[in-house]
C-alpha cells in the first residue's frame, strides 16, 4: 500500500480540541467484549419498555439472533411520546427546507400530533400489526411522519428511494406485499417538478397487493387519481380530526420494524429485515457514542430518507435522542454551489454529517463557495457512504473545520443497522487519521480474514469480519433466510462477512479499501480501486475519480480511470501522462492504467453515489440499462464521447 493513499504513520487530531490517549474507549470496548449481556442490559436502560426483556441476548439459532427476547416497546412511543410526556415537547424535532427554499418546523409535540392522526387513517384503512406499507416519497415532513406512523400501530414499512423506476418500485411492491402505498404528486429536482406519482402509477400495474394509495401535494402538478384506491394525503388526515390519540402498538423486541432494499450480487434486491428493540438501542448509542448531541445542538445528516443512513440518522436515532434535526430535499449543488454552506449559516447547524463525494464536488467548485459563510455554528463534521480519501479529508477539515473540527468517519452498512468503525466524540475524542475510520465501536469484534479464514494481523489487505453478534444487525432478509445465510454467514460459520477489503495499521486502525467485488487482477496482483482512487484524487488537478476493471489478453485485467478535474485545470494529453506518473510512482508500475478518461461530470444517483456499472456498461460497450435514478443523464453521454475519442486516439498510435 502507498503511504499516500493509507498515511498509516500520520497521527492526527485538531488542535483545538484535547489528544486524548483513547483510553476511556479502549476501557469501554474491552468492557462490552468481556461482559456483553451485562454491558447491554445496562444501555437498554436508556429507551423506554413497556414490558422489560427476559433475556439480552438469545443465541440458541446462529445467525437468527434475537436481541432483547421477551421485551416489549414501540419506536414512536421513544421517538415522541416520551419527549411530549418530559421537557421536549415545545422543542423542535425537525427544521426542514424545500428545493424551492420553503423551511418547514415541527416540534415534538407537533410531529406526535401529526404521527397519531396518520396512524389513525392507517387503522381506519385496515392496517393491521405486521402489515406492510411501501413508502416513495422525496425527502418531505411527510415522509417521517409515514415512517413514525406505521411503526405506532406496528406496521412494517418499505421505503424505496424516490428516484427509482416503476419497475423497480413494483419489484419491491411484490417481495414485501405492500398494503399501503404513500406517494406524492411529485417533487423537485433542480427547480423543475418531478412526476413521482406517474412513476407509482406505472408500477402500480403490476402489482396486486396495494389497496390504498395515499397522496401527498407537493408540485400541484396535474396527477390522475383511481376512483376507490387513491386519496389525498391532507383530505384523509383532516378527516381524521385535530387532537387524535391512537395507542401505540405493543411491539416484541424481536418484531420486524422495516424492510429495506440494497442491491444483490445476482441483480435481485435484498430486502434487508431490522427488527425493533435491537436496532433502536443501537441506534441510540451509536449516533450518542460518535456525535455526542446535545439539547442545543441542530444536527443535519444530508441523507435520503430512502436509504439506510436517512432511516437511522435522519428519523429514529435523532427523534429517540430527543435531537433538533434539519432535514432538506434536493442537491448540494442547486440553486448555486454554496447550497450546504448557506444553510448551515442561515439555520446554525453544528453538527454536519455528509458524504466523500459531496466534499470532492466542493473540492471541485472550490473554496470560495465555503468562505462566503459563516461556518462557526460547526463544531463537528462526519462522512458517510464510502471511504474517505485523505486528500479530500484534509480539505473537509482546513477549508470546512477551519482545522479546529474532528472529523466522524463513519464505516457501516445497510445490514449493521448503525455505525461499526467510526471516531467517538461521546466517550472521549478518538485521535485521527485522514482517511481511516479508525477503530470498531463498542461490542463490536471485528477482524480481517484472509481467504481461510485466518486473521492477516497488521499491514495486510484482507476481508472485515465482524466475530460476534451486536443489536443493530439484520435479523435476515425478507421471505429469504436461506440467501441471508448464504449472503452474510455462508463463508464462515457464524462470522458477519462484510464483504468489504481491509487493512490494519500498527495503532490498530482500520482503514476501508471498498468492496471485494472492487478489486483489480492485473497480471495476477490485487490492487483495489480504492487505492487507485485515493492516488489519483491525492493529485492536485483532480476532483474526483472511479476506476473501473477492463479485461486484458496479457494482464487479465487492467485499470482504466474515468476522472473530473478540479477548477482551473483543463484536459490534456500532458496532464494524462502526469497522472499516469503519479500513480506509478505512488503505488508502483503495476497499478499503471490503461486509459485516463478526463469527463466533465461522472454518473450519480441522486444520493450522490457514482454508478460504476454505467462506466463498466461504457468500457465494455454493454447497454447502459436503467438510468432512472441518475442525477443527470448527460454525464452518459459525455462519458461514451470522450472514452471513444481517447480509444481512437491510442488505437491510431
Amino acid at each position: 500500500m502507498s503511504e499516500a493513499s493509507l498515511p498509516f504513520n500520520e497521527k492526527y487530531c485538531p488542535s483545538s480540541v484535547s489528544v486524548t490517549s483513547g483510553e476511556k474507549r479502549r476501557q469501554e470496548w474491552e468492557k462490552s467484549i468481556k461482559n456483553l449481556q451485562e454491558f447491554w442490559a445496562e444501555k437498554a436502560k436508556a429507551i423506554d419498555w413497556f414490558k422489560p426483556f427476559d433475556k439480552v441476548l438469545d443465541d440458541s439459532n446462529p445467525p437468527f439472533y434475537k436481541w432483547f427476547a421477551g421485551g416489549e416497546l414501540n419506536v414512536s412511543y421513544n421517538a415522541l411520546d416520551r419527549h411530549v410526556k418530559a421537557h421536549r415537547k415545545n422543542k423542535l424535532a425537525y427544521i426542514w427546507e424545500g428545493e424551492m427554499g420553503e423551511v418547514k418546523t415541527y416540534t415534538y409535540y407537533q410531529l406526535y400530533r401529526e404521527v397519531n392522526k396518520l396512524a389513525k387513517v392507517f387503522k381506519d384503512f385496515g392496517l393491521k400489526k405486521g402489515d406492510r406499507v411501501a413508502v416513495f416519497l422525496p425527502v418531505i415532513p411527510e415522509l417521517p411522519i409515514t415512517l413514525l406512523a406505521t411503526a405506532r400501530i406496528g406496521g412494517i414499512h418499505a421505503v424505496v428511494f424516490s428516484g427509482f423506476s416503476a419497475e423497480a418500485l413494483a419489484d419491491r411492491i411484490n417481495d414485501c406485499g405492500a398494503k399501503i402505498l404513500v406517494t406524492a404528486d411529485g417533487s423537485f429536482r433542480r427547480g423543475k417538478p418531478v412526476a413521482i406519482k406517474e412513476t407509482a402509477d406505472r408500477a402500480l400495474l403490476t402489482t396486486t397487493s396495494v389497496e390504498k394509495v395515499i397522496v401527498v401535494k407537493r408540485t400541484g402538478q396535474p396527477i390522475q387519481m383511481k376512483e376507490g384506491r387513491d386519496v389525498w394525503y391532507d383530505d384523509v388526515m383532516t378527516k381524521a380530526g385535530a387532537n387524535v390519540y391512537v395507542e401505540p402498538e405493543h411491539m416484541q423486541s424481536t418484531d420486524p420494524l422495516f424492510i429495506l432494499y440494497t442491491s444483490g450480487t445476482t441483480g435481485k434486491p435484498k430486502g434487508v429485515q431490522h427488527g425493533t428493540g435491537g436496532y433502536l438501542v443501537w441506534a441510540y448509542w451509536t449516533l450518542k457514542w460518535a456525535f455526542n448531541p446535545s439539547d442545543e445542538d441542530i444536527y443535519w445528516c444530508v441523507a435520503d430518507i430512502g436509504w439506510i443512513t436517512g432511516h437511522t440518522y435522519n428519523v429514529y436515532a435523532p427523534l429517540s435522542l430527543g435531537v433538533t434535526a434539519l432535514l432538506f430535499e434536493g442537491t448540494p449543488d442547486y440553486p448555486a454551489q454554496d447550497r450546504w454552506w448557506d444553510i448551515i449559516e442561515r439555520h446554525g447547524v453544528t453538527i454536519l454529517y455528509g458524504t466523500p463525494t459531496a466534499v470532492r464536488m466542493f473540492m471541485k467548485f472550490g473554496e470560495q463557495w465555503v468562505l462566503k459563510h459563516d461556518l462557526s455554528s460547526l463544531r463537528l463534521l462526519g462522512t458517510v457512504g464510502e471511504p474517505i480519501n485523505p486528500e479530500a479529508w484534509r480539505w473537509y477539515y482546513r477549508v470546512v473545520g477551519k482545522e479546529k473540527l474532528p472529523i466522524i468517519d463513519t464505516w457501516w452498512q445497510t445490514e449493521t443497522g448503525g455505525f461499526m468503525i467510526a471516531p467517538l466524540s461521546g466517550i472521549e475524542l478518538t485521535p485521527l487519521k485522514p482517511g481511516s475510520a479508525t477503530l470498531p465501536l463498542p461490542a463490536i469484534n471485528a477482524d480481517i480474514y484472509d481467504e481461510k479464514g485466518q486473521s492477516v494481523g497488521t499491514g495486510n489487505k484482507g476481508l472485515l469480519v465482524v466475530k460476534s453478534p451486536w443489536p443493530g444487525m439484520l435479523q435476515t432478509l425478507w421471505k429469504d433466510p436461506e440467501r441471508f445465510k448464504q449472503t452474510y454467514f455462508g463463508k464462515w460459520a457464524n462470522i458477519y462477512c462484510t464483504g468489504d477489503y481491509a487493512i490494519k495499521d500498527p495503532d490498530g486502525y482500520y482503514w476501508l479499501l471498498g468492496r471485494a467485488d472492487e478489486v483489480l487482477k492485473v497480471a495476477g496482483h490485487r490492487i483495489g480501486t480504492v487505492e487507485l482512487e485515493s492516488a489519483l484524487v491525492s493529485h492536485p488537478a483532480v476532483s474526483e475519480a472511479a476506476v473501473m476493471g477492463k479485461e486484458d489478453s496479457v494482464k487479465g485485467e487492467v485499470p482504466v480511470a474515468f476522472v473530473t478535474l478540479r477548477s482551473g485545470f483543463q484536459p490534456s494529453d500532458e496532464l494524462r501522462a502526469e497522472l499516469v506518473k503519479h500513480i506509478r510512482t505512488t503505488i508502483g508500475p503495476i497499478a499503471t492504467p490503461d486509459a485516463i478518461v478526463i469527463v466533465n461530470k461522472l454518473p450519480k444517483t441522486r444520493s450522490g453515489k457514482i454508478m460504476r456499472r454505467i462506466l463498466k456498461a461504457v468500457l465494455v460497450g454493454a447497454p447502459i440499462g436503467d438510468v432512472s435514478t441518475l442525477e443527470d443523464d448527460a454525464s452518459v453521454e459525455d462519458i461514451k464521447v470522450t472514452y471513444e475519442e481517447l480509444r481512437r486516439q491510442i488505437n491510431k498510435k
